[in-house]
């Protein structure tokens, strides 16, 4: 587990991480959203411990990072915002290169860089040089770089920044897999959307603290004090909503069209679950029944609209 006390990083009389407290249990895809100048790559830099802190402490598996730094070097793999490639070097040489760098040699180099070319899907590209990539495949030959020691953690600044919306499909489902292997990755992204698909959890960060955290569907309870479910039938939307409108605990319905209702209700899924049935024993011709998903966009101009106002 990673797990940031009490965490400060002063430049002269700015404040970029003012008192962050977070832990990120292992396994998770976790992810950091914050406007520009919210503390998030100054974060990922100590956390790895590229940048030295203030105060504080960062503990992974119980060792403080901030102390140790070499100790835990080889359980963080980085790639930051702005990466740095070598135009003339071969995609192999490039990798295996890095990989000397952590002492891996003979055959076991070749297998390790031929493996994680194969996970980033850059096999047919090995023997291309670097500068004639597309920009979504030098990220995932960085991507591959930060992979090269196995390391448990993965800490990606905007991995997917200036990407197609192919190559960032590419990356997710990537970074999908990583997690399938035992990867813990933080991630830090502007594209709100994509992080609410991907992330298993997410901290918003405003002027250095850690304003809210938790799953998706926790922070949208905590700001709207509900959750809104999607129902589409084939007919009967009137009798919909008044069987909605009944139900204890539904604070709210809305017409969305001729064949969707939108409820908002401060039920569990057992609720869910039994309003379900309630529709179906009335005879409603229920075609989708689902949660609406948290526009996490939506959430986050909220909950830093509401911290400029304070």
């Amino acid at each position: 587990m990673l797990r940031i006390e009490n965490l400060y990083k002063n430049y002269g009389k700015f404040r970029a991480v003012n008192n962050l407290n977070l832990q990120v249990p292992d396994g998770e895809i976790f992810g950091f959203v914050g406007p520009n100048g919210a503390g998030k790559t100054t974060t990922m830099k100590i956390i790895c411990g590229l940048l030295a802190a203030t105060s504080g402490r960062v503990f992974i598996d119980d060792i403080n990072i901030i102390d140790r730094p070499k100790a835990l070097k080889s359980k963080i793999g980085y790639m930051p915002d702005f990466f740095g490639v070598y135009d003339d070097l071969k995609v192999t040489e490039y990798l295996e290169f890095y990989a000397s760098i952590y002492n891996i040699n003979g055959k076991n180099r070749k297998k390790v860089c031929n493996d994680l070319l194969e996970l980033v899907d850059l096999t047919d590209k090995k023997d291309f040089y670097v500068d004639s990539l597309s920009r979504g495949m030098k990220q995932r030959l960085c991507l591959a770089r930060s992979l090269v020691h196995n390391p448990d953690y993965l800490v990606l600044d905007e991995p997917a920044s200036g990407m197609d919306p192919r190559a960032r499909v590419e990356m997710k489902e990537i970074l999908r897999t990583l997690r399938d292997m035992g990867k813990t990755i933080i991630i830090s992204s502007h594209i709100l959307s994509e992080l609410s698909e991907m992330c298993t959890s997410i901290v918003i960060i405003e002027k250095g603290q850690a304003v809210m955290s938790g799953t998706v569907e926790d922070i949208v309870k905590k700001v709207y004090h509900s959750r809104t479910i999607r129902v589409k039938v084939l007919d009967k939307i009137e009798e919909t909503m008044r069987l909605l409108q009944e139900y204890p605990d539904v604070i709210s319905v809305d017409n969305k069209g001729s064949s969707i209702v939108e409820a908002s209700f401060k039920g569990d899924d057992v609720f869910l679950s039994q309003l379900l049935v309630r529709l179906i024993q009335n005879n409603i011709p229920v075609v989708s029944f689902n949660q609406a998903e948290g526009n996490l966009e939506d959430i986050f101009m909220k909950v830093t609209a509401t911290l400029e106002e304070k």
